[in-house]
């Protein structure tokens, strides 16, 4: 009896296996994933409740919450007043739909208004700052540069292997996909994107899978990594840089024009200062030299009266 319930015990352990292997999220590496049932695999943000549709990209606000988790873990103490103002990493707060709620804070108080992208666009202000409402990122501006490779690509396919990778791996539409341009080794992508319906992605959640993916930090589990090729032959990214365009101008305040205006005028003021003094200098060593020679002609003509006659 014992060898036959051993055997009975094996084949539904071998049957439960894969079933548990196969829930994993393919697009998230960050979620937890839970089988409810037979056939019923349930995956959550780590560190949070919010449900992950696994189907389609993660928004970027809940993957900036769920990079904050193992941070937040590691973080030694620092003091109340130490502050930090970099904009790239934040913990930011997030709508139950997973977009950037309008104003985000920071622990001392420092508070600021963020379009769809969650990046900054007003000055820093305190707790009382208000957002009006949630500018949207209309358009976005990918620019990278490829290794050199022993042949050209040609135009045409590495705009048709670029837009095949976007509408594949990232899940975006080819009509969100306004332009590519090339011209060798830089190649610029120019997405717009004026309103997204609930079953599209968001143009700044597929820039900021991109942007993780060459960095060699992808969102995607580890064994689907970033590849891209041009008939048959490796594209090798080098360097990225993605520039937002908002709906709405920046709220910024003239202190930092001011300020950005004052320093160019000051770089101006010092270069026209060294200038002058280097023309005075100049000018200086020239009527030296001119009356040194005076000086040496005089003797020369004031010499011959010196002799008896």
């Amino acid at each position: 009896m014992e060898p036959l319930f051993g055997v009975v015990l094996g084949l539904m352990l071998a049957v439960a296996s894969p079933a548990h292997d196969s829930c994993t999220c393919a697009t998230n590496k960050w979620a937890v994933c839970a089988q409810d049932g037979p056939g019923n695999c349930t995956c959550r943000l780590a560190g949070s409740h919010h449900p992950v549709d696994c189907s389609t990209l993660t928004s970027k606000c809940f993957l900036m919450k769920a990079e904050m988790i193992p941070l937040k873990e590691k973080r030694l103490w620092r003091p109340p007043q130490a502050v930090s103002d970099s904009d790239g990493m934040y913990d930011p707060e997030c709508e139950d739909s997973g977009v950037f709620k309008a104003r985000q804070c920071s622990q001392p108080g420092s508070c600021w208004c963020v379009n769809t992208a969650g990046v900054r666009r007003s000055d820093r202000g305190g707790s009382g700052l208000r957002c009006g409402e949630l500018v949207r990122t209309r358009w976005i501006y990918i620019e990278l540069t490829h290794k050199r490779s022993s042949g050209a690509f040609a135009v045409p396919a590495v705009a048709e292997a670029l837009t095949r990778l976007l509408e594949s791996r990232y899940k975006l539409h080819p009509k969100y996909i306004a332009a590519i341009k090339y011209e060798p080794p830089l190649i610029q992508i120019r997405l717009e994107q004026s309103k997204k319906p609930s079953w599209d992605v968001d143009i700044a959640d597929v820039a900021y899978y991109f942007e993780k993916d060459v960095n060699n930090d992808s969102v995607f589990p580890s064994n689907s990594k970033l590849s891209v090729s041009v008939n048959g032959d490796a594209l090798a990214i080098e360097k990225l840089g993605i520039y937002y365009v908002d709906e709405k101008p920046p709220e910024f305040s003239m202190r930092q024009l001011a300020a950005g205006i004052g320093a160019v005028v000051t770089v101006v003021l010092l270069t026209a200062g060294i200038g002058v003094a280097v023309l005075l200098v100049l000018r200086w060593l020239r009527t030296r030299t001119y009356k040194k020679f005076e000086c040496k002609e005089m003797r020369e003509i004031k010499a011959p009266s010196l002799e008896l006659p």
